[in-house]
């Protein structure tokens, strides 16, 4: 039979229905779905070190024949570990917490161990990946240089095993691929042809042609991407503009004049663009996007007054009562002198007192409204809705910002996002929204300490939390995990707040954690607002949201654990008021790890966010957009940001010149689009 790109993968020989199944785990149905599953990781003579030669302190990739294995049980956890040999040497492999993978890693197979070396009676490697190559013969081709892909396998399906299928249908799958991308793109930005880039990453002849390879996939998704947002872009901006807003100057300059604080020149400069955009012809799609601390609470109030002055109401909505709450309150303060009082729209009100509010709301009585999901019921309807401020949009759904934003006539969005995001990944991930940022902290902010601390330092350090607690302070003690695993030996939030209650008598002890029941998990941490808990112990769920200006001390156990923007928004918790924060990191390492070094040595989330990104990806710093958007496999925003840039662009010039993509030159860069993306078909179907 012919293949085309649509063609089963169950019916390329070699594959049948059991093998389809086991593909599909993957994410792969077609011969396209089969192209594009792409090696993850290629391995070459260069890059194999010889057993010998592993040096204490690098981190190696190693080839060996496994001789010997075996489980070492130990107080808190089971050890599985393996030694390895090759023409070389040889040297002990161990696995901490995974005694699982003796039903795996057997004598006489061909391994490959990725990971640091250290000294532990001898030389050993703690892997922090392994794949199992199985055959000789593979070490034969690495031993002559060749190139040998790894593909990402599964439960009956190998990598070896993808590899040999697609080695052997290589060319027939090429020659289905038709090129998507007109010859000045390629051109422009020195890329190869479709079909060479699939020969590239599936045979490749050296490692720098699998790059060039994945270069050429790197700037498709990122312009299909583009394009999906660039598109998104252009239709919400042609949603007629239901509000009729001027800059009539009097409840802002009210509320500039009465405010207890000089404004900073960033919230000054936001506020300038939030105003232009109101007062345009065009609806406001803009996020906000600010480090902790910088003030996007006042920002957001002023757009909200220019509605208000206009005769329109403005909604501010959080993901939590607890935030909503904190909000509603000091949005109170500072909006007192005009004579405005927020009207909150909570869950647990009572159905009377949801019923007064929604009445007010629906009169129009009720002009500046603070709420969580309760406001997107169907019950609760506006009379004139202006502008909607939705708090931390990021951990609402699309749908249920749509449902907010539905409630009035195309009015203005205001997204608030306390995740710093460098410039390049905020481009590809909110290229739809018009984007501010706030970087410089109100005067009169505690100062943040940052310090990193030995596991033997624990007793100095809980004394030290103590002390804050004598002076009537507050503090945090963070944990990676909820309960005490023998896979782990990490310490855990559970076990951990029955030791701190102990020691930190006569100081009440709270614990939060991510399985509690909402209402419970809230009931604590109103009890640790209103200080009568005094120290917290927690799991990430207090990583944004909650605001105790009285917590001054933020202890993070396992900091490794963690990614350097989490530990940011962590240590944004304390410092909040007029006293020091201090941010400590008890570290199992003997050495502090170069990261925790950079990460104590600034404050300035951006910067920090561009450290998390080189080190751990974007995966760290945004999840999926859950639009359907965001699915990059092979862009890599450490080394492709110029790939970005030149993305947008050309997105944006192909646009201008065939809106949607309808002519005969773009049809299949259309085609891929809505094969890719769950919103292509809808954004042009648009068109």
């Amino acid at each position: 039979m012919k293949l085309e790109l649509d063609t089963p993968v169950q019916f390329l020989k070699g594959v049948g229905p059991h093998r389809a199944q086991a593909f599909a785990r993957l994410g792969v149905q077609t011969v396209e779905d089969l192209l594009y599953h792409t090696p993850h990781r290629f391995l070459d003579a260069t890059t194999v070190t010889p057993i010998a030669e592993a040096v204490v302190g690098n981190e190696v990739n190693l080839v060996g024949t496994v001789v010997s294995t075996g489980i070492i049980p130990t107080r808190r956890l089971k050890i599985f570990k393996a030694v390895i040999q090759d023409g070389s040497g040889v040297i002990e492999c161990s696995w901490p917490g995974q005694p699982f993978l003796e039903r795996v890693i057997k004598r006489d197979l061909l391994i490959l161990v990725s990971g640091p070396v250290k000294f532990y009676h001898g030389r050993q490697i703690v892997p922090r990946e392994q794949i199992i190559l199985g055959e000789q013969g593979e070490s034969e081709l690495l031993g002559r240089g060749m190139i040998l892909p790894v593909y990402r396998a599964t439960e009956g399906l190998s990598h070896r095993l993808i590899r040999k299928l697609i080695n052997e249908h290589l060319e027939a799958l090429v020659a289905t691929v038709q090129e998507s991308l007109p010859p000045h793109l390629l051109k422009e930005h020195s890329l190869p042809d479709l079909r060479d880039t699939f020969r590239a990453v599936h045979n490749p002849p050296t490692t720098e042609a699998a790059e060039r390879g994945r270069r050429r996939l790197a700037f498709d998704e990122l312009l299909d991407l583009q394009i999906v947002v660039a598109r998104a872009r252009q239709i919400a901006k042609a949603v007629p503009k239901g509000p009729r807003i001027e800059n009539r100057r009097d409840l802002t300059t009210q509320l500039k004049n009465n405010l207890p604080f000089e404004l900073t020149s960033d919230q000054k400069r936001c506020i300038r663009e939030v105003t232009a955009d109101m007062a345009s012809g065009e609806r406001m799609h803009r996020l906000l996007m600010g480090d902790v601390g910088t003030g996007k609470t006042v920002v957001a109030l002023f757009a909200m007054m220019l509605a208000i002055e206009n005769g329109y109401q403005a909604v501010f909505m959080a993901p939590t009562e607890l935030l909503a709450e904190q909000h509603g309150r000091s949005l109170t303060e500072l909006a007192a002198s005009l004579g405005i009082v927020p009207d909150l729209l909570l869950g647990r009100l009572s159905p009377s007192e949801k019923q007064q509010v929604r009445k007010r709301i629906a009169a129009g009585e009720a002009r500046l409204v603070v709420g969580t999901h309760a406001l997107i019921q169907e019950h609760t309807q506006f009379s004139r809705l202006g502008i909607a401020v939705i708090d931390e949009q990021h951990r609402f759904g699309v749908e249920q910002r749509a449902a907010l934003v539905g409630k009035g006539d195309s009015p203005d969005v205001l997204l608030l996002s306390a995740t710093p995001i460098p410039r390049s990944l905020a481009l590809t991930v909110y290229g739809d929204l018009d984007i501010s940022t706030l970087r410089i902290k109100p005067a009169g902010r505690g100062a943040i300490s940052t310090d990193v601390r030995p596991a033997k330092a624990r007793s100095k350090v809980y004394e030290f939390i103590r002390g804050e607690c004598d002076a009537g302070r507050q503090a945090y003690v963070v944990y990676p995990v909820i309960d005490e695993s023998e896979r782990t030996d990490l310490r855990a939030a559970s076990s951990m707040s029955v030791e701190l209650k102990e020691k930190l008598k006569p100081h009440k002890v709270g614990l939060v954690h991510g399985r509690m029941k909402t209402e419970e998990r809230e009931l604590t941490m109103r009890r640790f607002r209103d200080g009568e808990i005094k120290v917290l112990v927690a799991t990430t769920v207090i990583e944004v949201g909650i605001d105790v200006s009285n917590a001054t001390v933020m202890m993070v156990e396992h900091p490794e654990r963690f990614g350097l923007a989490q530990l940011h928004q962590l240590r944004g918790r304390v410092g909040r008021g007029a006293h020091r924060g201090y941010c400590i990191l008890m570290s199992p390492e003997r050495s502090v790890p170069r990261r925790l070094r950079q990460f104590a040595e600034t404050e300035d989330g951006f910067e920090i966010a561009e450290l998390d990104l080189k080190e751990r990806g974007m995966g760290e710093l945004v999840g999926a957009r859950q639009s359907g958007g965001l699915f990059l496999r092979y862009a890599d925003f450490s080394k492709d940001a110029e790939l970005i840039p030149a993305a947008r662009s050309a997105a944006f010039a192909l646009l201008e010149e065939d809106p949607d993509l309808s002519s005969k030159p773009n049809q299949r860069l259309r085609q891929r689009i809505e094969r890719r993306y769950e919103r292509g078909m809808e954004l042009f179907r648009v068109g």
